[in-house]
């Protein structure tokens, strides 16, 4: 067995004293989350829209770029991860060399974060308890991909489609045609479609059990800010997530090898109606969809990003623009999600993505972070001295265990030789704590071939 490197042995000490945080975080965390706040109710779509104001109910703070007043974050917000990510404002620790964060941002919340060590390199107000709009479709991809396999085929009733909410996104499913899991998902993921997401819920038995579901998975995955009232993310009473959250769902979903194809594909084929032709004899054709991630297919002003492979956007009266992206740069695969950016500039949530992650890229090394996104629940309970390790067993079910085997242009590579000596001094005990965790240290993140090809 080859010896391990030094960044290897750094990054057994850092699981270490995450973990051991994540055990002594996870009874109390629950109480201090806080309860959600109703929002007002008003239909709109997924696709993009303009800002709106904050949850009826929020504190007002300085005018926003528009005049009106801006909500300032709650004094005290939920604490996991870190104790930092927990105070309103920027939370940064800048060393030697290390870039000043953009200026310019407007968003009330956003998080920079290392996908593989789940370092957070940077937040501001991380748990801001806000309404989240179709980003919230991550957990729900990440809570229904393993359940239906992509060839499925299911012919859609009259009933999937009535509580579709009014203005919603729609990729255009037809009542009673016949399409496939892998149709539905790549009109959930490209067009953001609420019509893919209620036929998937229908196939899974129903929206009501398909949101609670989805409530039981973000529990699991620690994302304590998050009450999911509709699957689609469309704006109801209650729905909040956070900048945190939503990227704890990111770093979830993307260790499903389904979960990464649809997040990046750029462009597909989507079934069409069925007709009949002159002759009475009956065809379907199709027609193309594109994804609406600016950051993956760019824009009149804004260019596609380098390295980007997702993950998820969405915008709503309550939410304003929301964004979660995933990219690689040498190596280092980043997380960033912004949300309700105070700018109404167009594309503005996915200009202030690309100047945290250009920050993210420059920064990385050079700061100390200053919180981590927590493992799931399953993972640190089988890190637990005498537990069994299980593996990618263990990791599916906190959304960690899915991929391809090996990994493709987002692998981050081991870099260096020796420094055993760390290692070697770990107990015992340690070392069976560190197994059940081993994902956290071993799991590679890979990423779409897509972004190899850019590149």
């Amino acid at each position: 067995m080859p010896a391990p490197s030094k960044q290897t042995a750094r990054r057994l000490l850092l699981v270490t004293s995450a973990t051991f945080a994540s055990l002594a975080l996870t009874a109390p965390v629950t109480l201090a989350a806080p309860t959600p706040t109703p929002t007002a109710t008003s239909p709109s779509p997924s696709s993009p829209a303009p800002s709106s104001p904050a949850p009826s109910g929020a504190p007002s703070g300085k005018p926003s770029a528009s005049g009106s007043p801006t909500p300032a974050p709650p004094a005290g917000m939920s604490s996991v991860g870190g104790e930092a990510l927990g105070r309103p404002g920027p939370q940064v620790q800048l060393a030697g060399g290390a870039p000043v964060l953009p200026k310019d941002l407007t968003a009330r919340s956003w998080i920079v974060a290392d996908a593989e060590s789940g370092q957070v390199l940077a937040a501001q107000n991380a748990h801001w308890r806000l309404p989240p709009a179709s980003t919230l479709k991550m957990l729900f991809a990440d809570t229904l991909l393993p359940k239906f396999p992509r060839a499925t085929q299911y012919k859609v009733k009259p009933a999937d489609l009535a509580d579709v909410g009014s203005g919603s996104s729609m990729v255009g499913i037809k009542e009673n045609e016949t399409y496939s899991v892998h149709d539905l998902w790549l009109g959930v993921f490209l067009r953001s479609g609420n019509d893919a997401v209620h036929v998937l819920s229908a196939m899974n038995g129903g929206v009501p059990g398909t949101v609670a579901q989805m409530n039981e998975h973000a529990e699991e995955l620690q994302a304590l800010d998050t009450h999911v009232v509709s699957p689609d993310g469309y704006d109801a009473p209650g729905q909040v997530s956070s900048a945190y959250d939503l990227t704890l769902f990111a770093r979830s979903g993307l260790q499903k090898k389904d979960f990464r194809e649809y997040c990046s594909t750029l462009r597909a084929k989507f079934p069409g109606e069925t007709v009949k032709n002159k002759k009475g004899k009956t065809k379907r054709g199709t027609f193309e969809i594109q994804n609406t991630n600016r950051l993956l297919t760019g824009d009149y002003d804004i260019s596609q990003y380098q390295g980007i492979a997702g993950v998820k956007n969405g915008n709503t009266t309550n939410a304003g623009a929301t964004f979660t992206g995933v990219a690689e740069r040498d190596g280092r695969v980043l997380l960033v999600t912004v949300m309700n950016p105070g700018k109404d500039d167009h594309n503005e949530v996915y200009k202030e993505t690309a100047a945290l992650f250009d920050w993210g890229f420059a920064a990385a090394g050079k700061v100390t972070p200053v919180g981590e996104l927590v493992p799931p629940k399953s993972a640190v309970a089988t890190a637990q001295p005498g537990a069994k390790p299980s593996g990618d067993s263990a990791g599916e079910a906190g959304g960690a265990g899915a991929g391809s085997g090996k990994p493709v242009a987002g692998a981050v590579a081991e870099r260096g030789s020796g420094g055993v000596g760390t290692a070697l001094a770990i107990t015992g005990g340690v070392l069976v704590l560190l197994a059940g965790a081993a994902f956290l240290v071993n799991r590679r993140w890979p990423l779409p071939d897509l972004v190899r090809r850019r590149r």
